[in-house]
């Protein structure tokens, strides 16, 4: 008699050691496929795809213990994927306000350039006015007044370009704001580790 109920102790032991392994094997692939497809991992998530019982995800120090890992795992990849999307997106700022002041310096240059020019003929044009027949000076006239007309047109130019280097300063900033409060958000979003503070389900 003692021996029948040692062997169906001995069978009742086995099966169930071997019914937990099923369970942990599922719960691996579970959270393989997770894995692969970039999935929100928790334990009720993992509870459906496994179709495990959540008091065997919290009881199981093996199957607790692949939660935990695969949380830890998927909140550092999700990290890193905010990172770099913080990382994209200030660079494209930053390459606009890099733009803008390379056009102002560009249009800053131009400008001066034009002044010396108009000065250049001011001079020449008081040297010469009392020499020059009367057509010669109304086109040195004429000359004048089409660069004054392009240094007017170059002053706008560069009022715009400034406009425009202040606007995207102005939006790398906002962006930087946004950024961090998304980042602040994501977190206070990011379902908590429960399977770090769980605790065994009382029989």
């Amino acid at each position: 008699m003692s021996g029948s109920t040692s062997a169906q102790t001995t069978r009742a032991i086995q099966a169930r050691r071997q019914h937990t392994e099923k369970l942990l094997t599922r719960v691996q692939e579970a959270l393989a496929a997770m894995r692969k497809e970039r999935a929100l991992v928790t334990v009720r998530a993992v509870e459906r795809r496994a179709g495990v019982s959540r008091a065997f995800l919290y009881q199981n120090a093996a199957a607790r213990q692949l939660v935990t890992e695969a949380v830890a795992q998927a909140e550092g990849r999700q990290a890193r994927s905010r990172q770099e999307t913080a990382e994209a997106v200030e660079a494209s700022w930053r390459e606009r306000a890099l733009n803008a002041e390379d056009a102002l310096r560009q249009s800053v240059a131009e400008i001066q350039a034009q002044r010396r020019h108009i000065g250049e003929l001011m001079g020449r044009i008081r040297d010469l006015e009392l020499d020059l027949p009367a057509d010669a000076v109304q086109r040195l006239t004429t000359e004048n007044t089409t660069l004054k007309q392009q240094l007017r047109t170059l002053a706008v130019d560069h009022h715009t370009l400034a406009n425009r280097l202040a606007a995207a300063r102005d939006n790398n900033r906002s962006q930087d704001r946004k950024i961090a409060e998304l980042q602040i958000l994501l977190l206070e979003q990011q379902p908590p580790a429960a399977i770090r503070h769980l605790r065994p389900v009382q029989e």
